[in-house]
């Protein structure tokens, strides 16, 4: 099993490729990202970094037996396991084609776009359009091919996977809106089904989709362009001489303090931070229905005679409302098993909704004649889904209606879709499968 060190800068998505093919694996890995172990821009300046790494790029990687390499997709392909790698001649080389295909299809138009909107690029017009372009066609390219797959190659993760979402983690955080996505609903699937396993979860963090596309920012690129040295003034005397020195210090500290833009290569990203989640119910008074209550009873007990009683006995009106979501693409439902991982893959995205919410969902149908619709139970009067960046993966994908919570329609609803059996007049097709988001 290999183990080393992997020196980089925070947030590197190069490096990400690594550290995710190192869960999977089970690599011991070590990562050198801020100082004292590694300052980029300086360390990896030095001669002894240089004697293992001549190009003093980064990600580079050292194992604990003296072993160097550098570029991320061979890194990533040293740390894999065998699966990943691909368990077959054939399945190897549909690994090396989409990690070719991430490098030459997706990186350029990806950087091309949504560097100059962090301001490491200056913005051109004509090079934004003609990036957006070329994601459209590779994102076509992989929405075709995930149309009846899960994963890129085989029925499990692979480094394919692993590179290409990672290559497409910027697009998705920046510039990927609701609306812009939305023609690609297999690739949307696939690419949040990655981000929440527990390797890539473990590595990436929550990543928040794009809500609205950024845009560039004239006075970020001024700041994060290294400053060009002026000639000095002349002196002044007395309060404004010592003012200007003392200006003259912060501007020397502020250079100092953080890595210039020209020192990382064209594909390498610096990060802002990111504003801390608000809550989108903070100003919501307190309500007297306490939906993990109901969730043990409807978890532990008998759904008919023990939960729906205590469902509609404690339910807040005011304080809670009920939706129902239908599917709006029926025709693309191809292979129950793949329409099922719509739900799971919607369901693994908001896990920070789960204290608020609670759903049923069925699939209904067979292969190739199916549909997804189900009931939602939120805080508060609208619907969640567009009150918070972390709730808005997939639900532009449904058609949403609030019901009545006092309706006979409603309490028919709740009813046949808590407990999985009923009419579903509504429907016309008999139950598949179901899950609940509890």
């Amino acid at each position: 099993m290999a183990a080393g060190t992997l020196y980089t800068y925070p947030e590197n998505w190069r490096a990400f490729k690594a550290q995710i093919a190192a869960q999977y694996s089970g690599a011991k890995l070590k990562v050198a990202s801020t100082p004292p172990a590694f300052s980029f821009g300086q360390t990896n300046r030095t001669p002894a970094f240089l004697s293992n790494f001549p190009t003093g790029k980064v990600p580079a990687y050292q194992g604990d037996d003296g072993f160097c390499l550098t570029e991320s997709n061979a890194i990533a392909y040293y740390l894999c396991s065998d699966a990943l790698r691909g368990t077959s001649p054939q399945a190897s080389a549909q690994v090396l084609q989409w990690v070719s295909f991430a490098d030459a299809d997706i990186v350029p138009s990806a950087s091309a776009w949504v560097f100059p909107t962090l301001g490491i690029m200056q913005f051109n017009k004509q090079a934004t359009e003609q990036a957006k372009e070329e994601m459209k066609r590779a994102l076509a390219y992989l929405n075709q091919h995930l149309n009846t797959r899960t994963f890129l190659v085989g029925e499990r993760v692979s480094l394919a996977d692993i590179t290409v979402a990672c290559s497409l983690l910027w697009a998705y955080k920046q510039v990927l809106e609701p609306a812009f996505r939305q023609a690609y609903p297999n690739v949307n699937r696939w690419f949040v089904t990655c981000i929440n396993q527990p390797q890539f979860k473990t590595v990436l963090g929550e990543v928040k989709l794009c809500e609205k596309m950024a845009q560039f920012d004239a006075k970020k690129f001024t700041d994060v362009q290294p400053k060009k040295d002026t000639p000095p003034k002349e002196k002044k005397g007395g309060k404004e001489g010592k003012k200007e020195k003392k200006e003259d210090k912060k501007k020397e500290e502020k250079k100092a303090a953080a890595p210039a833009a020209e020192e990382m290569d064209e594909c390498e990203v610096a990060l802002a931070a990111e504003p801390k989640t608000k809550d989108p119910y903070a100003h919501l008074p307190k309500s007297p229905f306490v939906m993990d209550e109901f969730k043990r009873k409807y978890s532990n007990e008998d759904t008919l005679t023990v939960a729906l009683p205590h469902f509609w006995e404690h339910f807040d009106r005011e304080g809670y409302s009920i939706w129902y979501g239908e599917y709006r693409f029926p025709k693309e439902l191809t292979q129950t098993f793949m329409s099922c991982n719509l739900i799971s893959g919607m369901f693994q995205r908001l896990d920070r909704l789960r204290k608020t919410a609670f759903a049923s969902m069925i699939l209904f149908g067979t292969n190739n004649n199916s549909t997804i619709s189900g009931i939602w139970v939120f805080r508060g009067q609208d619907l969640a889904f567009p009150l918070s960046d972390d709730w808005q993966i997939d639900y532009e994908s449904y058609a949403w209606r609030k019901l009545e919570v006092d309706s006979e329609e409603c309490k028919t609803m709740v009813k046949e879709y808590f407990a999985w059996e009923g009419d579903f007049k509504h429907v016309g097709m008999p139950i598949s499968q179901g899950k609940i988001f509890k």
